[in-house]
């Protein structure tokens, strides 16, 4: 009876193991295909987008910038990081939402928008849907993020990073930490879940604008050349 049970228990704990493996397999890996699809079709239809005549920006609306004209699952810009490689690039969509954040990094839209005055936030995955911001523990100081947008490269500098709770939110804020602050400058905040495989915490990397790149045939930001 005995070894009845414990054979039971076992073949119990064999499929909830592998009801775990598949799952860890499902999240890591086919989340990860799903992303990359939706990279490759964002970034042809953002490039596309790109390759028309630009809108003129609607001036009714005061802002310290004029706003994107992006709808919430669309791709807004191209982020670049070149410690992670030089192939490393990824289309940043507008919204914060899981369906955006499945496709990639994601703009936090009553943030400022890139290059301006303000904070501009991304958020990202760690761990899942391809994970974009695996690494971004691994960046130093001084170390180069480059965002691409239709007719402009913006160089940011990584400043410093913190782990926060959740609950920290004032880290997004237009001036980091200080509520109500105007801002004088534009900075980036990129968020992410810390530890790895949890969202116990989140990971906080600050960066400034250090340079402002017009596109041109043959033209790149310093930090893309070499």
């Amino acid at each position: 009876m005995i070894a009845k049970t414990l054979r039971g228990v076992g073949q119990t704990l064999i499929t909830v193991g592998l009801v775990i493996l598949l799952f860890c397999v499902y999240e890591l890996y086919f989340t990860g295909l799903e992303t990359r699809a939706e990279q490759k079709k964002g970034r042809e239809a953002l490039l596309e987008e790109w390759a028309l005549p630009a809108r003129a920006p609607d001036t009714t609306i005061p802002s310290l910038a004029p706003l994107a004209d992006v709808d919430l699952g669309e791709g807004l810009a191209i982020l670049r990081i070149p410690r992670l490689g030089r192939s490393w690039a990824k289309v940043v969509f507008e919204g914060v939402r899981v369906s955006d954040l499945k496709k990639g990094p994601g703009h936090y839209p009553p943030s400022a928008q890139p290059g301006a005055i303000g904070n501009f936030v991304l958020s990202g995955h760690r761990t899942t849907y391809g994970a974009p911001f695996n690494q971004i523990d691994q960046l130093d100081p001084g170390d180069a993020i480059v965002v691409e947008t239709r007719d402009t490269w913006y160089t940011y500098r990584l400043v410093s990073e913190e782990i926060v709770r959740p609950t920290e939110v004032d880290v997004i804020l237009a001036v980091p930490r200080r509520p109500g602050e105007k801002p004088t400058k534009a900075i980036m905040t990129m968020t992410t879940c810390h530890p790895k495989y949890s969202a116990r915490q989140r990971f906080i990397s600050y960066a400034d604008l250090v340079e402002t790149t017009k596109k041109a045939p043959g033209v790149l930001p310093a930090a893309l050349q070499g």
